[in-house]
């Protein structure tokens, strides 16, 4: 009975309840925290987010992904354990940000083009920052500080690859998507074969025809379909927003910090740096912010950010967990590799420093 009692869906109705509680006694602070993650969404997040969610519609009705992944393949595969197609996902994820690989995941799996074990091992490999954030409002608008923008970046997207590399052993036994057409295409007979390119431009022509929509109506759905996407993206960034200041007013976020303050000084990290540490756990642009005003050395600084920039925030996790519920993807291998990409960035930072320090 006290098992039932203390289900995790049980405990998380129980949050939302304190939660509304809290908004009702705290009304104008509701308000100010919701308009504040608007803010964030339409000042940031919709104009950086929407050009490539609308692009890389078109892009898969194009037949331009299957183009990179039959010419990817021979990379992908053998050190990553995805096929070529998982090529062009890194790419946009890598340049896009969070949660665009996911997003693209999604539609590969949708379409049969990854199964259920290639599928975890993209999203946790492509759930990157974006350059762009990295940089302008990391480096240069947190910290004040550009130089810092090589040293943050070896050690963010540096320890993305190694969580490619080591994802590869991600459910080892199950088989790659393609195994099943081999034996159709053993039977065939080889007369001569083609070159990658033109297999790659044949693939990208037959993706196209099965398509089958114009231009005018691939704009359209690209654009309907990132619309949609975008308001599931802003309704959690301005959700995560409420839910912090509610937190912080109820004197949960304090506590924490206090808890990890003196986990900190026994690691012989400075103590302040628990506060960006505990923003950055809920939503990464609060944590970020937080780690280049600490002013508690700008080497534990930059270490706590990368820390920040890798684990994503809840908020950001909460956009994957959405964008994956019609898959059947798992939501725990993305969480533990976000936890050691976070680990694995800080730990790049101290030993990069030496060499990349500005």
């Amino acid at each position: 009975m006290l098992r039932s009692f203390v289900h995790p869906l049980s405990i998380t109705a129980f949050g939302a309840i304190g939660i509304v509680l809290m908004m009702t006694v705290f009304p104008t602070e509701t308000l100010a925290s919701s308009l504040r993650g608007l803010s964030i969404w339409w000042h940031v997040l919709f104009p950086a987010l929407f050009p490539f969610f609308v692009i890389s519609e078109m892009l898969l009705g194009f037949g331009i992904v299957h183009f990179f992944g039959k010419l990817l393949d021979p990379l992908m595969r053998p050190l990553f354990r995805l096929p070529g197609i998982g090529g062009f996902v890194v790419t946009m994820g890598y340049i896009s940000g969070y949660p665009v690989g996911a997003r693209l995941t999604a539609q590969l799996w949708e379409q049969r083009l990854v199964n259920r074990a290639e599928g975890e091992r993209l999203v946790a490999f492509t759930t990157t920052s974006d350059p762009i954030f990295l940089i302008g409002a990391v480096s240069v608008g947190f910290f004040q500080n550009v130089a810092l923008a090589p040293v943050l970046a070896a050690a963010h997207y540096g320890s993305g690859l190694l969580i490619g590399l080591l994802m590869r052993f991600h459910d080892r036994h199950a088989l790659p998507s393609s195994e099943t057409r081999k034996s159709d295409a053993a039977k065939r007979v080889r007369r001569r074969r083609p070159s990658r390119i033109a297999a790659a431009i044949k693939a990208m022509h037959e993706a196209r025809l099965l398509d089958g929509r114009g231009l005018g109506r691939l704009l359209q759905d690209s654009v309907q379909s990132a619309l949609r996407l975008m308001i599931v993206v802003g309704g959690l960034v301005v959700f995560f927003s409420v839910v912090m200041e509610m937190l912080t007013h109820a004197g949960i976020v304090e506590t924490l910090a206090e808890a990890l303050r003196y986990l900190f000084q026994l690691i012989g990290l400075p103590a302040p740096l628990a506060d960006a540490s505990i923003f950055g756990l809920f939503e990464v642009t609060l944590g970020a912010r937080a780690a280049g005003t600490a002013g508690t050395g700008l080497m534990h600084q930059v270490a706590i950010a990368a820390w920040i920039l890798s684990w994503g925030g809840l908020s950001v996790h909460a956009q994957i967990a959405s964008l994956l519920s019609r898959t059947d993807l798992r939501y725990r291998p993305l969480f533990l590799a976000r936890l050691l990409h976070g680990f694995l960035a800080m730990a790049l930072v101290y030993i990069l420093w030496g060499w990349m320090a500005p």
